[in-house]
């Protein structure tokens, strides 16, 4: 039986409607001031007497933006796939082997949650240059791998807590080793936590900008967030640049997302339920 449109239902209904109208705002005030022309008004919602996309030409040359991107790319794509591999590695005996050891080990791990990372900036970067990385994709990547790790470590044991052993010892009865059954096996039944994991990283690591400046600023292999802060100068900064720059850096994220909506929803829903 198809329930009644009551007067509930309406309020929640115009109220979700207001969300996503708030929730739109910003976006349109990007896109706003990223196409108006120079000597129009500067307001984030004034309408400006002429739009262009000059602006766009202009971020994507002068900020050399398709190097940024591919670097960008390489960066989150590469440290996601290391996360996946180690996190779920790690999550897979924390979750199955028993005793004080195990669990011990786990609740190191979760120190990495609660210990800010900033803590660490110094002896990291000597740590990063003793080993020649200064100036490498390679030490952002390390570095978001692992501050990533605890989380993601955190996320695949509980799932894999709560997931039945009954396929695990199938596989065993049939001569399956500890890796076969990894693989075949257990990195299957953790999809959907996998995705969330990955989904929550590539949109973190692509966004990073403290790390990626701190260890690539200078050395040619800069990311897009770090591109786009060379257009704020020290006193004065050229917004519709800016802004242009910000649409351009956030179309891959969106093209990603709606080429891989079903899969996203699916994954954040069986991690939860899981």
């Amino acid at each position: 039986m198809i329930g009644r449109y009551t007067r509930r239902t309406m309020l929640l209904e115009i109220a979700l409607w207001i969300i996503a109208v708030l929730s739109f705002l910003p976006l349109l005030a990007l896109v706003n001031v990223s196409l108006k022309a120079k000597g129009n008004p500067s307001g984030a919602f004034a309408v400006a007497g002429e739009y262009t996309m000059e602006n766009y030409a202009a971020a994507w040359e002068q900020g050399r933006l398709g190097a940024a991107l591919a670097n960008s790319a390489f960066i989150a794509v590469m440290a996601v796939v290391l996360i996946l591999l180690l996190a779920s590695m790690a999550a897979f005996p924390l979750a199955r082997v028993g005793g004080r050891l195990s669990r011990g080990a786990f609740y190191v791990l979760l120190l990495g949650l609660v210990i800010p990372g900033q803590l660490g900036v110094l002896p990291l970067f000597a740590s990063i240059r003793d080993l020649g990385l200064v100036g490498s994709p390679w030490a952002v990547i390390l570095i978001n791998v692992g501050g990533a790790m605890p989380f993601a470590i955190f996320i695949l044991t509980t799932f894999l807590r709560e997931t039945p052993r009954d396929f695990e010892e199938a596989a065993a009865i049939d001569g399956a080793g500890p890796l076969r059954t990894f693989f075949s096996v257990v990195v299957p039944l953790m999809r959907p936590a996998l995705g969330t994991v990955a989904i929550l990283n590539l949109i973190a690591i692509w966004n990073n900008f403290f790390i990626a400046l701190l260890f690539l600023s200078g050395s040619g292999q800069e990311t897009v967030p770090v591109r786009i802060n060379g257009f704020v100068r020290e006193f004065s900064a050229d917004w519709p640049l800016v802004f242009a720059a910000l649409v351009i850096s956030s179309v891959p994220i969106l093209l990603g997302y709606f080429a891989m909506q079903r899969h996203i929803i699916q994954g954040f829903a069986g991690g939860v339920k899981g």
